[in-house]
């Protein structure tokens, strides 16, 4: 049996990088015939791949933000993990009504079917990842 397909990428913690990781998530899917996870694994790419640039940028990370999204078993079950060096953890936070930010972490456990934060693996810094898909 093949291997099914993955998408790994590695960039500069700038905003302009959102666009890529949306478009490389998308594409997996669509390739991967999930059409119907599309909207919702680019709405919460974009949301995690925000949240790590802006945790760079506030803590004055240079270091690359990586993406790697991937079937945890065969076609069935999206996940996209977003890792960045910034110290610290994210938080949800209340917004006010009239803010721009602080609802990307909302958004992500309203739209997963699981979601965490992790800080195992090499290297510092966390992961935010999320599934979308049929469970195991």
């Amino acid at each position: 049996m093949d291997d099914p397909p993955s998408v790994s990428l590695t960039f500069p913690p700038h905003p302009a990088w959102v666009r890529t990781a949306r478009d490389a998530v998308r594409t997996l899917l669509l390739v991967s015939s999930h059409p119907g996870l599309v909207d919702t694994a680019v709405l919460l790419t974009s949301e995690a791949v925000t949240n790590a640039i802006n945790a760079c940028a506030d803590k004055g990370c240079t270091t690359p933000v990586t993406l790697h999204a991937g079937w945890t078993d065969p076609h069935r079950r999206l996940r996209v993990l977003v890792h960045d060096e910034a110290p610290g953890l994210p938080t949800p936070r209340t917004p006010a009504h009239d803010d721009e930010d602080g609802r990307g972490l909302h958004l992500i456990a309203g739209g997963a079917d699981a979601w965490g934060i992790c800080t195992q693996g090499p290297g510092r810094g966390k992961a935010t990842w999320f599934e979308l898909g049929q469970p195991s």
